[in-house]
């Protein structure tokens, strides 16, 4: 009941500030060249989507490159993040070794190398789906990292002392309670990866919602551009939707309220 409850003040919230938008336009007179009506923003969107999915002036065909990009970044910058920090888990001195690079590459601004990475792969959807990468890595590792040492080694011991092997132990005890953290990680990087995406665009790219959006503010459609943030907005909104919903399956066994602290905190 409380959830519902919360949808339906978002959705209040949410009336409310667009009244504010299109009333302050109206009343102050603002140029549409520095904050569109609602109207023209709507237009721009049916317009945008009223188009066939294959053509190159519409967003589908946009939203469609831009979202391959965040999927591929998110999901292979993930899967290395995770990876990374099971093997660190399983062998402390690991984590002892590469621990000065992790913070070294951590500390590199990524959309400072953008550039870079867009120079030496090109302007297709690689460039993209490494700046991506590198974006959700960091967040992952150091969340599954944090949540490998949280297990109590009296859970460890317990296990031992019934003779279970070290896969068991990993399975029973030490990866479901680094999953929490690791979710949180993957929240983290759903938001980074839409980003990421964008900023790629704008180095160099050849199609995407990025180029979309230096493509109207080169004409001073904010309308439009403001159109291709709703659909910035709602992918996000998806991907973050999905790994929630994934979350309540696996973590099934843990207080949703507890989980939610958890994603808040990281």
């Amino acid at each position: 009941m409380n959830s519902k409850n919360n949808r339906w003040a978002s959705l209040a919230l949410l009336a409310v500030l667009l009244a504010l938008w299109e009333g302050s336009v109206r009343l102050f007179h603002i140029p549409k060249f520095l904050v569109p009506s609602l109207i023209d923003v709507a237009a721009a969107l049916w317009n945008g989507l009223a188009v066939a999915p294959w053509a190159k002036d519409g967003l589908w065909y946009h939203s469609g490159v831009t979202l391959v990009e965040i999927l591929l970044g998110f999901f292979l910058g993930s899967g290395i993040g995770v990876a990374l920090g099971v093997a660190v888990s399983q062998a402390p001195r690991v984590e002892a070794v590469i621990a000065p690079f992790i913070a070294a590459f951590q500390s590199l601004p990524k959309v400072a190398i953008t550039p870079i990475i867009v120079m030496w792969m090109g302007f297709g959807i690689s460039s993209k789906v490494t700046i991506i990468c590198l974006l959700t890595f960091f967040p992952v590792l150091i969340t599954s990292i944090a949540g490998f040492r949280t297990i109590d080694p009296d859970r460890i011991d317990l296990l031992r002392s019934l003779s279970a092997t070290r896969w068991q132990v990993f399975r029973k005890a030490k990866f479901p309670s680094a999953l929490p953290f690791i979710f949180s990680g993957l929240n983290i990087a759903a938001a980074f990866s839409v980003v990421g995406a964008i900023v790629g665009e704008f180095v160099g790219a050849q199609a995407g919602l990025g180029v979309l959006i230096m493509q109207m503010d080169a004409q001073m459609d904010t309308g439009g551009s403001f159109a291709v943030f709703i659909v910035l907005s709602t992918i996000g909104i998806a991907l973050t939707s999905t790994l929630r919903a994934v979350q309540g399956r696996v973590l099934h066994w843990m207080p949703a309220d507890s989980a939610h602290q958890r994603t808040v905190s990281a």
